[in-house]
């Protein structure tokens, strides 16, 4: 197992300095009765750039830099967020990825972050990617509103193998700007994760870099995450280098990468998802990936690119007038 890079502790220096400067990133903290430290980036708190930045930093275990620009989508001006890491199956499986599920007592919602690696949450992909951690803190990232129960925040402590009060909960409301920001940080993820599941093994990755823009904030939830989805389908750009063997298999997998390779694409997604009744498992896997899609082949010096962005789109779903 690779145990040279560990997530949480990396990712604990960077909690450190939203947690001192609390005040600077528009974040409140907070502490549970067990101890748990809670950070509040957007529900109750103003939150903004910076602290969506290094939220998604820290999402990714401290294994990949974040920054703030602007970025022109057609004729549109966007505030954007690149990504880039050399260790980038670890940050984003390994750390950054959507996989804890949480229902317990009436308390729903998807765990990300470092913690995941302590819970060995889903274990599949820890095997399949070879990675564990053993630090003894750990930080889990809620796209939520509310701080989880007392019950649901000492499970997390338990399966992490912590004690409670070594445990970081952040929360980024998707409604708020630091939620918008974490969420297009996700682009170099949203990517590893369909070239899994089209075949490509993930551990022949070592490089990657991409680039999304920032959905504008809106107030309502599910319109709010509409634009945050919409943001890579149609708007984000993600650049891997690998190493592989077979060029030909690799154009075959390029082809079918980006959000294009969808019947439902080019719809926005509020629609899509009404469509779907809500159920984001009745919308077709092959939509959610980014818009395009470069990979590189270390071994042969060949790039394959494939996809496009979808300025229309963009500014259907923003409503920019």
């Amino acid at each position: 197992m690779k145990k040279t890079l560990s997530v949480n502790q990396q990712a604990w220096k960077l909690l450190d300095e939203l947690v001192e400067h609390a005040e600077v990133y528009g974040i409140k903290i907070g502490e549970t009765d067990s101890g748990t430290t809670i950070i509040d980036a957007g529900a109750n708190a103003r939150g903004g750039f910076e602290a969506g930045r290094i939220i998604t930093e820290i999402c990714m275990g401290g294994c990949a830099k974040a920054a703030i620009t602007h970025q022109k989508y057609g004729d549109l001006d966007l505030p954007s967020i690149q990504i880039y890491s050399d260790h980038p199956v670890i940050a984003t499986l390994g750390s950054q990825y959507a996989g804890w599920q949480i229902n317990k007592d009436g308390y729903f919602a998807i765990g990300s972050g470092p913690a995941r690696a302590l819970a060995q949450k889903p274990k599949d992909i820890y095997g399949e990617i070879g990675y564990e951690d053993n630090f003894n803190k750990g930080i889990i990232v809620l796209e939520a509103e509310k701080s989880p129960p007392a019950n649901v925040v000492d499970g997390f402590a338990r399966d992490c193998k912590i004690p409670p009060q070594n445990l970081a909960i952040v929360l980024t409301p998707t409604a708020s700007l630091a939620g918008a920001t974490q969420v297009s940080g996700r682009i170099i993820e949203t990517g590893i994760h369909k070239l899994r599941r089209l075949g490509l093994d993930p551990n022949v990755i070592i490089y990657a870099s991409g680039c999304a823009p920032i959905s504008p904030i809106h107030p309502k939830f599910v319109r709010a995450m509409a634009r945050t989805n919409d943001a890579i389908l149609y708007g984000g750009t993600a650049y891997y280098i690998v190493e592989h063997e077979d060029d030909e298999k690799l154009m075959d997998i390029a082809k079918k990468a980006p959000s294009t390779a969808s019947e439902a694409y080019g719809r926005p997604f509020i629609e899509i998802f009404k469509e779907a009744k809500y159920d984001f498992y009745k919308i077709d896997p092959d939509l959610f990936a980014p818009a395009v899609v470069a990979i590189n082949n270390a071994r042969t010096g060949n790039t394959f690119q494939v996809g496009k962005i979808n300025p229309d789109a963009l500014r259907r779903s923003f409503d920019i007038k």
